[in-house]
């Protein structure tokens, strides 16, 4: 754990009593400082209060007397689409509020990292698609490099849960938009942006406060090397503002939309080629195809960021390269759950959206697409874009039939998972792939995707 600095002796409110929140209690009360807690789920006031945390309701009047901050949980607004009660009477009494990352990042410096030959790193990542499994895959080469290494935020063990860091350690951090927005400490070693497309634009009030908390990562933490996906208008105007000359090697820029070129530090990849240049030269190459848990031109953006952050971190190519070949992949982000007859299982539940879905699709040539839920803003057009690999589409979730009408594939309504995939089953033939890609939301059927994953995976084991 890592115990919370700069309070010792006040009080620190915790709103919102999930993983993160009772996490960020725990740190606090390591760091001696008082928390005082609060969740409207009774059951979450319950767990805090069998570990000894006071509970009292931060939405009464006077709750925020003697208050030094206020912690708050990713999933709760503080603006938009408006603010969330207690936040805004926080605010009204001039008490600031931040989040366990902003915690993380004051507390996990100490005077202890004098005598170490070389101190712990951070590496953050943050983008719309492809952060996990960029985190997860900077995580696994490190690991397998023989760095110590941990892997936090929205991945893996929370960001105050991990151990202090050790000499020459590195902490490799999963960023949401949501964490990113709000945390007032910033500071990583090395920061990766992925890429852009809409989400979440009602929590942000639109795409450009979705890029202004995806931006704050590098504008105000100042890394001292930042890997960048230029594919998208975002991501070269970030790239442009932080290098000070096309020479700057501070800057690594990424791509899998084109080759790279000029004097500065460029990683990208093309048909299946990972290439690394560096003051016009190539320094690094790595042929992507024959890697079974990075398919698709999305992963392979994903292992360039992954690439370059190492790279950034002192690892050699040719140590990349091996790592890269021993990846596993990530459950639910293009997870190869089968083969049998010629047919290829993926769950890609993680595609909760119409890009992700879309960068799904064009990974595979013969798709039986198993997709819908909950549709996000924006409309379902884009997904038109990758309609040639698509065989045919069989569409579960309560609104089914009007997502089918939406797509220009050959459709079939099934509405359940089972029924999808018995159908995509019964017509598939030797060559062609069954994705789970649903391209929306889960929640009007499931708790979560990943719950979504695990049933596609069950209703395809039984199956076979």
């Amino acid at each position: 754990m890592i115990p919370v600095k700069g309070f010792s002796g006040q009080k620190v409110a915790v709103l919102g009593l999930g993983r993160s929140g009772l996490t960020t209690a725990r740190a606090l009360r390591a760091g001696n400082a008082e928390p005082v807690c609060w969740d409207d789920n009774p059951a979450a006031r319950a767990a805090a209060e069998a570990e000894g945390f006071t509970c009292c309701d931060l939405g009464r009047h006077g709750a925020f007397d003697d208050v030094a901050t206020l912690i708050v949980s990713p999933g709760i607004p503080h603006l938009y689409p408006e603010p969330n009660p207690v936040v805004a009477a926080a605010l009204e009494a001039g008490v600031p509020v931040d989040n366990d990352i902003g915690l993380f990042f004051r507390s996990f410096a100490g005077p202890e990292w004098d005598n170490l030959d070389t101190p712990p790193r951070v590496v953050s990542v943050t983008g719309s698609n492809g952060k996990s499994t960029t985190a997860a895959l900077i995580h696994h080469i490190l690991t397998e490099a023989g760095r110590e290494a941990q892997l936090a935020g929205n991945i893996g063990r929370g960001v105050l849960d991990i151990d202090p860091g050790g000499n020459g350690s590195v902490v490799v951090l999963e960023l949401s938009s949501y964490q990113t927005e709000l945390a007032r400490s910033l500071t990583p070693d090395v920061a990766v942006f992925t890429n852009l497309s809409p989400d979440h634009l009602d929590r942000h009030g639109g795409l450009g406060g979705y890029f202004a908390a995806k931006r704050r990562l590098f504008a105000e933490g100042g890394p001292d090397r930042a890997v960048i996906g230029v594919d998208e208008d975002e991501g070269a105007f970030l790239a442009g503002q932080l290098a000070e000359a096309p020479t700057d090697d501070r800057v690594i820029r990424i791509s899998v939309a084109r080759k790279l070129t000029g004097p500065g530090w460029q990683v990208f990849a093309r048909k299946g080629f990972l290439s690394e240049y560096r003051k016009g030269r190539q320094a690094g190459s790595i042929d992507l195809r024959e890697i079974k848990g990075l398919p698709g031109a999305h992963n392979h953006q994903n292992a360039c960021a992954a690439y370059a952050t190492c790279r950034a971190l002192g690892l050699a190519p040719r140590i990349i390269q091996d790592a890269l070949h021993s990846y596993p992949g990530l459950p639910h982000r293009s997870q190869i759950i089968a083969e049998a007859d010629g047919v290829t299982y993926v769950n890609d539940s993680k595609a909760t959206n119409v890009d992700s879905a879309v960068k799904a699709l064009n990974a595979f040539k013969k798709v039986r697409w198993i997709c819908g839920g909950l549709e996000k803003e924006g409309g379902l057009s884009a997904l038109n874009s990758a309609s040639e690999h698509v065989l045919k589409a069989y569409v579960i979730g309560r609104e089914a039939a009007g997502f089918a009408m939406q797509l220009q594939a050959d459709t079939l309504v099934c509405t359940t998972m089972a029924e999808a995939v018995e159908q995509a089953m019964n017509d598939a033939q030797s060559g062609e792939t069954i994705l789970l890609a649903p391209a929306a939301a889960s929640f009007d059927q499931y708790d979560n995707f990943e719950q979504r994953g695990e049933d596609f995976a069950e209703q395809v084991r039984k199956r076979l």
